[in-house]
C-alpha cells in the first residue's frame, strides 16, 4: 500500500491500496461500466472513466442487507416493467456490480428458464465482479417469471436480474 504525504512529508494516515485500484480499473475496461465504488469500513474507493480516481472521507455505516425482492401493489409483466424502468415484482437485484451469466460455463444449460419453479437458495445467475464468481440465489421459493438480462451482460448495483412470482 502507499501512504499519501503532505507537501511538508508528513504522513496524512490514509493508505492506498494501489493493486485494488488498478484491478477496478481493470474490470471497468471489461465490463464497459463507467463507474465503480467500493467501501472497506469508512474507507471509500471510486474509480471512473474519464472522471480519474476519488478517494472519499468516512462515509456513514449503512447496514448491508441481501438482495430482497421488489414489492408492487399489482402484478405487472416484467418485459412492460423493464422497458419503463420499473423493478418488476419479485425481482432478485444485483448485490454488485460484475458481469452476469446464465449458465454455470460456457455451453452449459442456463441455471433458470422463464417457468421453471425453484426453491429458496437455488442459484438463478452468477455474477463475477474481480475475476470472483459470485452465485445470485433465490431468496424464496416461486415460478420463474422472466429473466431480465442477457448472458455476459455486465449489470450495476441493483439492477434488476431475474424476476420470481
Amino acid at each position: 500500500m502507499a501512504e499519501r504525504k503532505t507537501s511538508a512529508g508528513r504522513n496524512t494516515g490514509m493508505n492506498v491500496d494501489t493493486k485494488l485500484v488498478r484491478e477496478l480499473a481493470e474490470l471497468l475496461g471489461e465490463t464497459g461500466l463507467t463507474e465503480i465504488e467500493v467501501e472497506d469500513g469508512d474507507r471509500k474507493i471510486k474509480v471512473s472513466r474519464g472522471g480519474g480516481i476519488a478517494l472519499a472521507a468516512p462515509a456513514p455505516v449503512v447496514a448491508a442487507s441481501a438482495p430482497s425482492a421488489a414489492t408492487a401493489a399489482a402484478p405487472a409483466p416484467a418485459a412492460d416493467d423493464a422497458a419503463s424502468g420499473k423493478v418488476p415484482a419479485g425481482a432478485i437485484l444485483s448485490p454488485m456490480v460484475g458481469t452476469v451469466y446464465l449458465a454455470p460455463e460456457p455451453g452449459a444449460d442456463n441455471f433458470v428458464s422463464v417457468g421453471d419453479n425453484v426453491k429458496e437458495g437455488d442459484t438463478l445467475v452468477i455474477v463475477e465482479a474481480m475475476k470472483v464468481m459470485n452465485p445470485i440465489t433465490a431468496n424464496k421459493s416461486g415460478t420463474v417469471t422472466a429473466i431480465l438480462v442477457e448472458n455476459a451482460q455486465p449489470v450495476e448495483f441493483d439492477q434488476p436480474l431475474v424476476a420470481i412470482g
